[in-house]
């Protein structure tokens, strides 16, 4: 049901590198995670780099947005020194390139396509056919990418552009009609908030065949108990408290 590593590292490093950036992904390899999750947004020009915010002003300093921005000057622009001064000059990388990077060094890629405000169909459909492309770096299903999001148009066009490729819808509280969504996108697994998430609502997705992933998870105790209820999976900040080995 989950062929995927069970301990994901939340935007590269968690709270040991600044999000979203190659320095997030190589810190999060260094301490033995198998598995990470970033979040990808389209340039005015149409090509995905990793970003969360699609305003600046908290990791990309300055005014402006991600929308309205060509990729060749977002890639120029600092999104380490926000974090710490150790990281200055840590730049917007493409999603090409942390792509490559993760494929490399058999790091599995939770991807979220994270769209900007009218832009949801063009996001899904440019990740999709970023992955798809490098499907052949991947020695079998299980480690391939599986694309995330909370938009359903996104999701819809990334299984138009890519059928073959594993899709997860993402909530922050599960819906009454969350099967018919999960069907109707064919995704194979269902990505929740683990504030609002109940076991029994656990068990009622895994029996209908569906893999149950939790964001983010920075608390032992709490991962001990979504691991009890049945949770395939979770991603996580803390590093530095929760190791990828982590079985409950």
């Amino acid at each position: 049901m989950w062929p995927y590593p069970r301990v994901i590292a939340h935007r590269g490093g968690g709270i040991l590198a600044p999000e979203n950036t190659m320095a997030g992904l190589r810190r999060g390899l260094e301490l033995g995670y198998r598995g990470v999750e970033f979040d990808v947004m389209l340039s005015r020009d149409g090509v995905p780099v990793l970003m969360h915010d699609q305003q600046f002003g908290r990791t990309i300093a300055g005014r402006g947005n991600v929308a309205e921005t060509l990729a060749k000057d977002l890639m120029r622009m600092d999104a380490g020194t926000w974090f710490s001064p150790a990281f200055a000059g840590e730049t917007v990388p493409g999603f090409a390139e942390a792509f490559d990077f993760c494929a490399q060094n058999s790091l599995w890629m939770n991807v979220e396509i994270k769209p900007a405000d009218g832009h949801a169909t063009r996001t899904g459909s440019a990740v999709a056919e970023v992955v798809a492309g490098r499907l052949a770096q991947f020695p079998s299903r299980a480690a391939q990418p599986l694309l995330s999001s909370f938009s359903l148009d996104a999701l819809a066009a990334a299984r138009a552009t890519a059928p073959q490729l594993a899709l997860a819808l993402l909530v922050r509280e599960i819906p009454p009609d969350w099967q018919d969504a999960l069907r109707g996108l064919n995704a194979v697994a269902l990505h929740v908030s683990q504030r609002h998430l109940r076991a029994q609502q656990v068990a009622e997705v895994r029996a209908a065949g569906y893999g149950v992933f939790c964001y983010t998870v920075n608390d032992v105790a709490r991962a001990r108990e979504l691991f009890s209820w049945g949770v395939d999976a979770f991603c996580t900040d803390r590093l530095d408290l929760i190791r990828p080995d982590f079985t409950g």
